[in-house]
């Protein structure tokens, strides 16, 4: 049997029924757009209505004959005083509209998406948490996840940004194999991307897991407020050290937590090593210390690489040499190994006769070795010694003569480093986005953060002895004469670089004349410097 078309009158009905409606809603909205101040005091004249009803209701009878004389005596003053009564209803309506605003509710536990969140991670825990036998178990499958985890912070995008875990005591978190599977599964289930902080308190099993926010890149080269024998390796998170300086950045002045290395007879870790891929930041750190040592010192640099990144400093006063090639490098080493025992002997004497050591030795000398592995590679190919074996009296002997050695090398050529280098250099930086086995092996400790996916140059850890392993971003100090650098990072290596030897005022006296000679003349004039060492000695 056919169907039958609706009539045109409720065909055509519907759609102008939908358009009243529309209409109708769009009128209330209005209105209610119109009216929501009379709204709101409407609303708070009843709360007001309300509170005065209950505070009638708890009052005793014998206190209300009282009461409403003293409402009538305000009401006769008020009504006899010059504009009261508009003063009295202005306060009315100012009253009942503070009481009558919606206020907005006030979360007190995590949304469902937070709760989703939590209650996924207590489930992913319960396999490592949990142990047969376990009469209260803290983490069951389809328990409670507010038992377990006792803090928690979530960010804008719902993701975890701190988290507290509580578990049971016969987890076993002395073993560093357990704690490393927890803070995989972590990392993995609160979102990759990010680098987290874990904290674990084995007395009183307690995991504390929290975000790091990335380490500014914004901080450049720059005079840093140091004491001499001082030196700031880069910047680090404030939680990891007790000290900060000012220091100029891209959006002013700001007090920045500095890693310190200490030089000198009373350092620990007088000398320096330093571990990274091609393009981890590297030759930026030796020229960041470069530019600090020659404030108070002289710098002696041996460029492995070959690629001309420390010809700013050539010619420069405190610099007493630039040496790229293998024959240099063994000339400017040779000179520095004299130098040392010079110093040490003129030293000795001095305190045997009851003197006080010549200016002379107390100058600081910076000996910066840039990929020796390479130099050694050139000079066996020409047949000559390995310019590391004259590292071996700075390194040993250095402390006491004021003498630093600062080596870098990249982790393709670490093997060809000696033994020498790796016993005395204690304090040790590790740069770029190296797994946490190999930072482990170069430090001696494994950082107590997660690997970072992608790390901007100069981003890596340090550890000074045996001091707790700290992130560490180093001062943007590019190669000046770079056409790819910025020209406010070039302004400001330039504007710390001494003056020519020229153009020199004597700012920097003494060491610094033989300094710009060796700087000018090359291996000849440190045959000439060597040559004096036995007549000073």
């Amino acid at each position: 049997m056919a169907r039958r078309p609706l009539p045109r009158i409720l065909t055509s009905g519907s759609a102008q029924l939908a358009r009243s409606r529309e209409l109708a809603r769009t009128a209330a909205d209005s209105a209610t757009d119109v009216l929501h101040p009379l709204i709101t005091v409407g609303r708070g004249l009843r709360k007001l209505a309300a509170m005065a009803r209950t505070k009638w209701a708890a009052t005793p009878k014998e206190r209300r004959g009282p009461g409403l004389f003293s409402v009538a005596a305000c009401v006769l003053v008020v009504a006899l005083i010059p504009y009261g009564p508009l003063i009295a209803l202005i306060t009315v309506m100012a009253a009942a509209a503070w009481a009558g605003r919606v206020k907005a509710p006030v979360r007190t536990g995590p949304a469902d998406a937070e709760i989703a969140r939590l209650s996924a991670l207590y489930e992913a825990l319960v396999p490592y948490f949990s142990a047969e036998g376990d009469p209260a178990p803290l983490f069951a499958h389809g328990g409670e996840w507010s038992r377990a985890f006792s803090a928690y912070e979530f960010d804008e995008d719902g993701r975890l940004t701190r988290l507290r875990v509580s578990y049971p005591a016969y987890f076993t978190d002395s073993e560093a194999a357990s704690r490393e599977r927890i803070e995989r599964l972590l990392h993995a289930k609160s979102g990759r991307g990010r680098e987290y902080r874990f904290s674990w308190d084995e007395e009183g099993n307690q995991l504390l897991m929290s975000v790091l926010p990335a380490l500014s890149t914004a901080i450049a080269a720059q005079p840093f407020v140091t004491s001499p024998g001082e030196t700031v390796l880069g910047f680090t998170d404030p939680e990891s050290v007790q000290r900060t300086v000012p220091v100029t950045a891209s959006d002013g002045t700001e007090q920045a937590p500095p890693v310190v290395w200490r030089t000198g007879p009373r350092s620990t870790e007088p000398h320096l090593l330093v571990l990274g891929d091609p393009g981890s930041g590297t030759t930026t750190l030796l020229r960041s210390l470069a530019l600090q040592a020659l404030r108070h010192g002289d710098v002696l640099i041996i460029e492995g690489g070959g690629t001309g990144e420390f010809a700013c400093f050539t010619g420069r006063a405190g610099v007493l040499g630039v040496e790229c090639d293998p024959a240099g490098a063994l000339s400017g080493l040779e000179w520095a190994a004299q130098e040392t025992e010079r110093r040490l002997i003129a030293a000795n004497r001095a305190r045997q006769a009851g003197q006080p050591v010549p200016d002379d030795t107390r100058r600081p000398l910076w000996i910066l070795v840039d990929r020796p592995g390479a130099l050694g590679h050139l000079a066996a190919a020409d047949g000559h010694m390995d310019p590391q074996e004259l590292l071996r009296v700075p390194l040993r002997h250095g402390r006491a003569a004021q003498v630093t050695v600062v080596v870098a090398e990249q982790f393709d050529g670490a093997g060809a480093l000696t033994e020498t280098v790796h016993t005395h250099t204690r304090a040790r930086v590790v740069l770029g986005p190296v797994p946490f086995d190999q930072v482990e092996a170069v430090l001696g400790a494994a950082p107590c953060t997660t690997p970072a996916d992608a790390v901007p140059p100069g981003r890596g850890y340090a550890r000074l002895g045996t001091g707790e392993v700290l992130r560490i971003q180093v001062p943007a100090t590019p190669d000046p004469y770079d056409d790819t650098t910025a020209e406010a990072h070039r302004q400001a290596v330039l504007d710390l670089l001494p003056s020519r030897d020229g153009e020199r005022d004597g700012a920097h006296g003494g060491a610094s004349g033989t300094g710009g000679e060796v700087a000018q003349e090359g291996p000849p004039v440190l045959t000439k410097a060597a040559a004096a060492v036995p007549a000073e000695g």
